[in-house]
């Protein structure tokens, strides 16, 4: 993580949500259906399954002490009160940024720009 902090900066990205456009410098974006990534981080603790929305998860331009500061508390879901940490319920979003590659799930999906999209009910579940 050390090393990683080292050259971590903001990326600027263009987001397009649920038709609204904005630039946005941030440390990181993330679109969310479920509560947690990356082995138990809360990014999205008010997150529903089944609600049929996404959770566009936006940490702002910090330091790297501020970075150092706010990252632990990803694991109990206490980041969220953060003033450069911000969540907005949506339903498509649209991100664009050069020479980023998404992942989902821990998977490579592809360079932006990158549209996701909820899509209720498009699975069917056992439980």
């Amino acid at each position: 993580m050390l090393r990683e902090l080292a050259s971590f900066r903001a990326i600027d990205y263009t987001v397009t949500a649920d038709g609204e456009r904005w630039r946005q410098a941030a440390m990181l974006i993330s679109v969310a259906n479920g509560q947690s990534i990356g082995g138990g981080m809360k990014i999205a603790p008010d997150t529903a399954l089944d609600d049929g929305h996404l959770d566009l998860f936006i940490v702002s331009r910090l330091s790297r002490a501020g970075l150092l500061a706010v990252f632990p508390k990803v694991f109990s879901g206490k980041h969220v009160g953060h003033p450069a940490v911000h969540i907005r319920r949506v339903r498509t979003v649209e991100l664009s940024a050069g020479n980023i590659v998404a992942y989902a799930d821990g998977e490579r999906i592809g360079a932006l720009p990158m549209t996701i999209e909820v899509v209720p009910r498009a699975v069917g579940i056992l439980a």
